[in-house]
Formats: structure tokens, C-alpha cells, sequence
């Protein structure tokens, strides 16, 4: 390892953060110098035991400071919750301690759509700190909206855009399915949905960054969600029967003077058919970007991560992958 290698600390040690920590560690550039989960089955094992692969002699931490403390000047990656506020007071700590922050997680890619107060705040403290706040993924982070502001580049002005991505669920990990409401009644779903306990968060985030991106007024955002049933049994990490759910179709839509801008619409589903990523720019020249099978949602997502490491050093704030260099 480097000894020049940007400070890594890895915080979140669930199946996204392992990934991440592979590709960290694969990195010369990057030294990663703590991990830290709060789950007591994997507090006190050895790093390289739980993420299975070559590792430092790092023991896992659960509470995060000292390993901030060590690392003052290199940067978080945190792969803990999907919700802004679930993770705000961990990046509050890590910024304070005097570190950047990657993150996993979704409302983190445009915080200020919904939590303006709060996104203004955090933003204040990072730059107080002289650090910078990052969440990124393949979705939200890459392909319904980074991507389509890069086209954008290409054109003249956008005059909408649709987005479409198909995930086949029964290739994801186990706690997608549960996400999405795998093996629920339909009921039990709407019940959960009520809660906002299932479902993909991020998509309207990204829609509202695909707006920004392209230069596109944001009026208003409307997300809507309903539950796919099953048409057959289907036996795997989580069962479904005829009947009960195996994923769901959203969309999300920006409008502008009461016209539709931005469309995205995402089916996640065990068994889906024809899984792509498909974009269509209406401008001049006309665009359209086919991704047939899909991005890989685990892998790309760690990846962005990791890859946006070097870039995080050199901002500041809370900010967005639209300021993200576009190259590595």
C-alpha cells in the first residue's frame, strides 16, 4: 500500500460496503486505514476475514472515533442508510473529525429536493471544515442522471427527457428484495409504503439532478409507485408465491410551466424481462442511449464510489456528481 495513498476509512461493512472495500483496497492510491461496522457479529474480526479477500491486519471497529482520528485529511466511505436523515449525524461526525465523506446513500445525491434546511446546514459545515460531502451510486449517481446531463453536451437545448431502467431482482442481493417489498401481500406492501419503508429511494432525487444537469426549469416533482405481483411461485433467498409481490414499478416526473421535462421510470422485479438502461434526449440533434442487460447495480455503485475518491479531496461543501470531473 501506498504510503502516499489517500486515507480510507470504510464505514458500512453490509454487501455494497464489502465491495467498496475490495476495490478500495485494489487501488494504490488509496490506504485504507480503518473499517468500522456497528454489527457485534463482524465488531473485532479482521477486515480481510469479512470481506474476503486480501487485507490489512485491520480488526473492525463499532464506533467510528478513533479511526477518524486517524484519519484526518482523507475521506469516509459510508455505505450505512439510504435516508438523509438516517445518515446526517454520521457525516455531521466524520466532517467535524475533519474528513470528506463518499456515501451510498440515495437522498444524499440531491438532499436539497427535499431537505433544504438541513442541506444548506451540512453544506456550511463541510466548508467551515474544508471538506466535501459526496453521494453517488449507479442509481441515483450515474445512469438516469449524471449521464444524461454528459449527453446534454452533445446538443442543443434539451426539451425533455426520458430515462428507463429494468433490473431483473432475482440477480440482486438479498436485501433488495426485501427493498422492494419481495414476498409481501399486497396489502402488507401498501401498508409498508405508507411507512416508506419499501421501494427504491433516489429516483426522484435523480430526477431532479438529470433536470439541474441539462439546464431544465424544476417546478414540480411527482413520484408514484405500485407494487408488481407475481405470476408464478419463485423459490429463492426470499420466496414468492402467485399472488404476493415480486417488485415494483416507479416513476418520476419534473415539470416545468406545467409541462413534463424529466420522465424516469424504473421496474425492479424478480423474473423482469428484457432488463436494460435506455435514455432518450428530444433535442437537436435527437438522442438515445441503449444499455442492453443493464448496469450492474452492486458493482457499478461501489465503484462509483471508490472512483470518486481522488476527485472529493479536491471540493468542497456538500456537492453533487454533477461536479465530479468526468474522467477518473
Amino acid at each position: 500500500m501506498a504510503e502516499s495513498g489517500i486515507p480510507v476509512v470504510l464505514v458500512g461493512l453490509g454487501e455494497i460496503g464489502q465491495a467498496i472495500a475490495r476495490l478500495a483496497l485494489a487501488r494504490p492510491d488509496l490506504e485504507v486505514v480503518a473499517a468500522v461496522d456497528a454489527a457485534r457479529a463482524k465488531a473485532g474480526r479482521p477486515l480481510g476475514e469479512v470481506i474476503g479477500a486480501a487485507a490489512p491486519a485491520l480488526a473492525i471497529a463499532s464506533d467510528p472515533r478513533e479511526a477518524y482520528a486517524a484519519a484526518k485529511g482523507g475521506v469516509v466511505l459510508l455505505a450505512t442508510g439510504s435516508r438523509f436523515d438516517e445518515v446526517r449525524p454520521e457525516l455531521e461526525r466524520a466532517v467535524e473529525a475533519g474528513l470528506s465523506v463518499v456515501s451510498t446513500c440515495e437522498e444524499l445525491a440531491y438532499p436539497f429536493l427535499d431537505h433544504e434546511e438541513e442541506a444548506s446546514a451540512l453544506d456550511r459545515l463541510a466548508e467551515e471544515h474544508d471538506v466535501a460531502i459526496l453521494g453517488t451510486g449507479v442509481n441515483p449517481g450515474f445512469v438516469l442522471d449524471r449521464l444524461p446531463a454528459v449527453l446534454g453536451q452533445i446538443t442543443g437545448p434539451v426539451r425533455h427527457l426520458r430515462g428507463v431502467r429494468v433490473v431483473d431482482a432475482a440477480r440482486r442481493r438479498t436485501a433488495l428484495l426485501r427493498k422492494i417489498g419481495v414476498g409481501l401481500d399486497e396489502e402488507a406492501f401498501d401498508q409498508a409504503a405508507e411507512r416508506g419503508v419499501v421501494g427504491h429511494v433516489g429516483l426522484v432525487e435523480s430526477a431532479a439532478l438529470a433536470a439541474v444537469g441539462l439546464g431544465l426549469p424544476l417546478d414540480e416533482v411527482e413520484d408514484e409507485m405500485i407494487p408488481l405481483l407475481a405470476e408464478e411461485d419463485w423459490d429463492g433467498p426470499v420466496p414468492v408465491r402467485r399472488g404476493q409481490v415480486a417488485g415494483i414499478s416507479q416513476v418520476a416526473r419534473i415539470f416545468a410551466d406545467e409541462r413534463e421535462v424529466v420522465r424516469l421510470e424504473l421496474t425492479i422485479s424478480v423474473g423482469a424481462q428484457d432488463p436494460h438502461d435506455e435514455l432518450e434526449l428530444d433535442a437537436d440533434p435527437p438522442v438515445r442511449v441503449l444499455f442492453p442487460g443493464g448496469l450492474d447495480g452492486d458493482l457499478a455503485s461501489a465503484a462509483a464510489v471508490v472512483n470518486a475518491v481522488p476527485a472529493v479531496t479536491e471540493l468542497r461543501g456538500l456537492v453533487t456528481v454533477l461536479d465530479l470531473p468526468a474522467g477518473r
